[in-house]
């Protein structure tokens, strides 16, 4: 059986390791996946987002997920069944997993693992992914039932993300920022059956307005077709439309943020 790991970690630290140590030692026989450990601290939004596209590229399993601001609050711990492909998504109720499951259809069984009996004891107020999380998807992983994990939660009282939606306002498409990468590259959130009717045609120029300011740019397939230090729009791996700077950081030269509206108007 697969587990797989995703954190705001770090490898600095014993964190992630004492994870893999607890499942190890609870499920000896299951291959763990660490998807990545470099999620920015306390960033549910943009880990929500690497959890829902990576996913499709991971075997069907346990899928771990750990960025917990409130952790050792009253939020609960989660462990849900997704309706496709019968996979388990473990972690925060913070609205975390809610994009992978909608990846997968939509929750079909939940339970508060908060205080399952899989847990280690004494339980940390602080490190969940050990004492909570870890065990919990070893356990599953062994072939646990979910409903013996925790408490029944309905689905309808899950926390989900509630993202902005790209619009279209003449000939101009207005998007937002969701998340930017360690390269500076900006994704928002139009994905490629989004970009019909917007007049965005590869080859052409573009114009980006971004908070009240223009800066053109050329909407092309990679980073190379435009020349060094030039903006592009282009799709990215995960076939949503992206801006960058050719061997730059469109982050920091044009003042990107997530959550910024970028009005984006075909020039060809």
């Amino acid at each position: 059986m697969i587990v797989s790991l995703l954190t705001d970690y770090g490898h600095e630290d014993d964190f992630v390791g004492v994870m893999h140590g607890v499942i190890a030692g609870i499920a000896p026989e299951a291959r763990v996946i660490d998807i990545s450990h470099g999620m920015p601290h306390y960033g549910v939004q943009r880990a929500a987002l690497v959890l829902a596209r990576a996913l499709p590229y991971v075997p069907t399993g346990v899928h771990v997920a750990v960025v917990d601001p409130q952790v050792g609050t009253e939020r609960r711990a989660l462990a849900v069944r997704c309706a496709e492909e019968d996979r388990l998504l473990v972690g925060p109720d913070n609205g975390l997993l809610s994009l992978a499951w909608e990846r997968f259809g939509g929750v079909v069984e939940a339970v508060d693992v908060t205080r399952s009996p899989h847990r280690l004891e004494p339980v940390s107020a602080t490190f969940h992914g050990r004492d909570l999380f870890a065990p919990v998807a070893a356990r599953l992983a062994t072939g646990a039932e979910l409903a013996d994990a925790g408490e029944r939660v309905e689905p309808d009282q899950l926390q989900a993300l509630d993202l902005p939606r790209a619009r279209t306002e003449g000939r101009t498409l207005v998007a937002h920022v969701l998340s930017l990468d360690r390269f500076g590259n900006a994704a928002l959130n139009v994905g490629h059956d989004g970009l019909a009717g917007t007049g965005l045609t590869l080859g052409r120029p573009v114009g980006l307005e971004i908070r009240g300011e223009g800066r053109p740019a050329t909407f092309t397939q990679t980073f190379a077709d435009v020349a060094s230090g030039d903006v592009l729009v282009y799709e990215d791996a995960y076939r949503s439309l992206a801006i960058a700077v050719n061997r730059g950081d469109a982050g920091t030269e044009l003042g990107l943020t997530p959550g910024d509206e970028v009005r984006l108007r075909s020039e060809g």
